[in-house]
């Protein structure tokens, strides 16, 4: 199992000027090698290769324009090379959109690979750089004198923050003992998620509390001249402000997760649909707000290192829709309405809190009597919801 320790980086002003100019070399190989993969398929039809991206950059380190990339250390280069033959592959594969290029103000980074740097007794030393960089170590499990990473990343974001990044391969944790117990999840906006066991998470709305602080800095810089070193201080505020939402959202996704997946054996959540949600311009920003994607991802991997069995529901499951009681379906249901009485059973439903039921039901469909037997199925209620009720899910237990 590879896990990955992200720590504040203080790179002296040698340090920071020879990781600048790799960034700088790095973005340039990635737009460069871009442009022609776009260029070669635009007018031949051909696909690149790996092998092709590689041998041109060594031809340009050669040329008399570019011959300053052999100022810098190869490996990001050639991982930035990696990186962007990766990214079709998605591509094609439907798992990604189509790369883009970089810019020099967003998110910089150059991944480091064994040969590139050391790191011994503690101290990371990186190619073509004298002295160890500073950084710290802030996580209570693992010895960093016995650290082995097997790559390090150096970034910088666009407040001006570094950072370094350890890669390192490890054996597989120890499961958390079984608990009994199953959950369903539903996801929303009012709150952020309803369990089937009544329990409710708030939004804490994270965006829209710093929203006025925002506005307030992109309006002042907005005022500066463009290229100044006031519009420059004016954008590293707007870049603090981002920062510190980003990281309150990520905690808060990080807590409630862990919490979820120490609580039950069986997990099941519906799988949204949030590319298409937040074409609302309504709900935009309050979905893109909540993190779903982000939640979901933790789920994934924590549920694998705890021995846990996470099941995605099917997006077209009708759970709000569907009586939890009795199975009846109804017609319509706006958004607006946050309870309804089934008029098959009069039961009396919370919107949410009968999602979660219905999902929790639908992932033990597919889960079977042992949820260790998952490995593929789906789900459809008879009657009504025929059509639009398949449901499947996702297993990813570790083997023994």
């Amino acid at each position: 199992m590879r896990m990955a320790y992200k720590c504040r980086a203080y790179p002296d002003s040698e340090q920071a000027a020879l990781f600048g100019r790799t960034f700088g070399c790095v973005r340039l190989v990635w737009n460069k090698t871009l442009a022609e993969r776009r260029r070669a398929w635009n007018s031949d039809g051909k696909n690149t290769t790996y092998k092709q991206t590689d041998a041109e950059l060594t031809a340009w380190k050669k040329t008399s324009e570019l011959a300053f990339l052999s100022e810098v250390s190869s490996v990001p280069l050639q991982q930035a090379l990696r990186h962007q033959h990766a990214a079709f592959a998605n591509f094609f594969a439907g798992r990604a959109r189509y790369p883009r290029f970089k810019n020099r103000t967003g998110h910089q980074s150059a991944h480091y690979t064994r040969s590139a740097f050391r790191f011994k007794d503690g101290q990371l030393r990186m190619a073509k750089t004298t002295a160890p960089l500073q950084f710290v170590w802030s996580f209570d499990e693992g010895d960093l004198a016995g650290l082995n990473p097997t790559m390090v990343v150096i970034s910088r974001e666009p407040d001006g923050r570094w950072y370094v990044t350890f890669a390192v391969d490890t054996g597989a944790p120890e499961p958390l003992p079984p608990t009994g117990h199953a959950i369903g999840i539903d996801l929303g906006v009012k709150d952020f998620a309803v369990t089937s066991d009544g329990e409710r998470i708030a939004n804490p709305r994270h965006l829209e509390r710093k929203a006025a602080n925002l506005a307030r800095y992109q309006r002042r810089m907005a005022r500066k001249q463009p290229g100044s070193a006031n519009r420059r201080k004016a954008k590293n505020k707007v870049a603090r402000s981002h920062r510190k939402v980003r990281n309150a959202r990520r905690d808060f996704l990080h807590r409630a997760s862990t919490t979820l997946v120490r609580q039950a054996d069986t997990i099941v959540i519906e799988d949204l649909a949030v590319a298409g949600m937040v074409k609302n311009r309504s709900l935009a920003r309050a979905i893109s707000d909540c993190g779903w994607g982000e939640f979901r991802r933790q789920l994934e991997y924590k549920a694998g290192r705890a021995g846990r069995v996470l099941i995605v529901v099917d997006r077209w499951y009708p759970s709000s829709k569907t009586c939890s009681a009795c199975g009846h379906l109804l017609a319509e249901l706006s958004l607006s309405t946050r309870a309804w009485s089934c008029p098959n059973c009069r039961a009396r439903h919370d919107r949410d809190f009968n999602a979660a039921k219905n999902i929790l039901a639908a992932g033990r469909a597919v889960a079977g009597a042992d949820p260790g037997d998952v490995c593929g199925a789906d789900v459809r209620r008879q009657g009504p919801s025929l059509p639009q009720s398949a449901a499947k899910q996702k297993h990813p237990r570790r083997e023994p």
